[in-house]
């Protein structure tokens, strides 16, 4: 079996991917496949798991009656409606599907943050939940220009976003910004963004590239061992790959500075093609979408694929 073949034979939110990046499908078969997520395999899976409340698990960040997971030691649950959304929105579901609508909108009317009952879709005050709200809002068709708005104002003085700002740190944070980076580029595409959100998604891109993906620009030195191995779902947190997926999705020529970070990727190509699920983050999930670390991952696969066929086109 070929990679290619393995890839399709998954789930329809990796395969209509599959087909519309690696295979180059015709545009009716892809939307075809596209369709299929949201009433088969993992897309209705989690759609059937909504709750009444319009939540899932009963909370936006959290689930509900839930409070002690830290002291549990087994990780943040990722069973609430943030994470169930960015599945989703992973996964590729059609934000039109009648299905997702509906879910949609009972977020809109009846979800809150657990930090002071914002409405879902109004964002609440930590730059990485809204950089991802962003991004979710953008998607589905919501209205998230004061989040923008909120983000545009908490730059920091390096170029990048920080959930500690408000406890007093003046330094970036690779995760936060990623999370931003990818809500402003979303709203970008969406709305044309304004020269002001340009900048500063410009700036934020700035930050990452001097440090080359992955180092302290003071020292030279890799920031986090971690992040040189690879997550699916990469949930709020930053590695190599997320960055790289992200200067993909921008779309323009590589910056030489990422080219240590490509090698990096290349290296972890497996002889048969693959790459591995690295590093899960722990906590509680809905179910299982691959088999585990250290085995071959079809999410790492097709997006390291994906990222190597930019660079090389791109780069050439």
């Amino acid at each position: 079996m070929t990679v290619l073949d393995w890839l399709l034979d998954s789930d329809p939110a990796i395969r209509w991917q599959v087909l519309r990046d690696l295979v180059h499908a015709p545009v009716q078969v892809v939307a075809t496949e596209r369709a299929r997520v949201a009433t088969v395999g993992w897309g209705a899976r989690l759609l059937a798991l909504q709750g009444d409340d319009g939540q899932w698990a009963g909370g936006a960040c959290f689930p509900a009656r839930n409070f002690n997971w830290r002291e549990e030691n087994q990780g943040q649950p990722w069973i609430s409606t943030l994470p169930t959304l960015q599945l989703l929105f992973d996964f590729g579901v059609d934000p039109c599907a009648e299905r997702m609508r509906r879910a949609v909108a009972l977020v809109r009317d009846h979800c809150r943050w657990e930090h002071d009952g914002q409405p879902f879709f109004s964002g609440e005050v930590e730059p990485c939940i809204n950089g991802r709200t962003v991004a979710l809002g953008t998607y589905f068709d919501q209205e998230v220009d004061g989040i923008v708005a909120r983000l545009l104002g908490e730059q920091l003085e390096d170029g990048g976003w920080n959930c500690e700002a408000e406890n007093g740190s003046v330094r970036s944070s690779f995760a936060t910004t990623i999370n931003v980076l990818e809500g402003l580029l979303a709203h970008e595409r969406a709305t044309g963004g304004s020269a002001e959100s340009i900048a500063a998604r410009r700036r934020g891109e700035e930050y990452l590239l001097e440090r080359k993906l992955f180092r302290r620009k003071s020292t030279g030195e890799v920031v986090n061992p971690a992040w040189l191995q690879f997550s699916f779902p990469a949930r709020w947190q930053y590695d190599v790959l997320r960055g790289l997926d992200y200067f993909r999705s921008v779309g323009d020529v590589p910056d030489p500075r990422m080219g240590e970070a490509i090698d990096l990727l290349r290296s972890k190509r497996q002889p048969d093609g693959t790459w591995l699920l690295e590093n899960t983050h722990p906590g509680r999930v809905h179910f299982a979408l691959e088999d585990g670390d250290s085995r071959p991952s079809r999410w790492n696969t097709l997006r390291a694929l994906r990222v190597l066929n930019w660079y090389v086109r791109s780069a050439t």
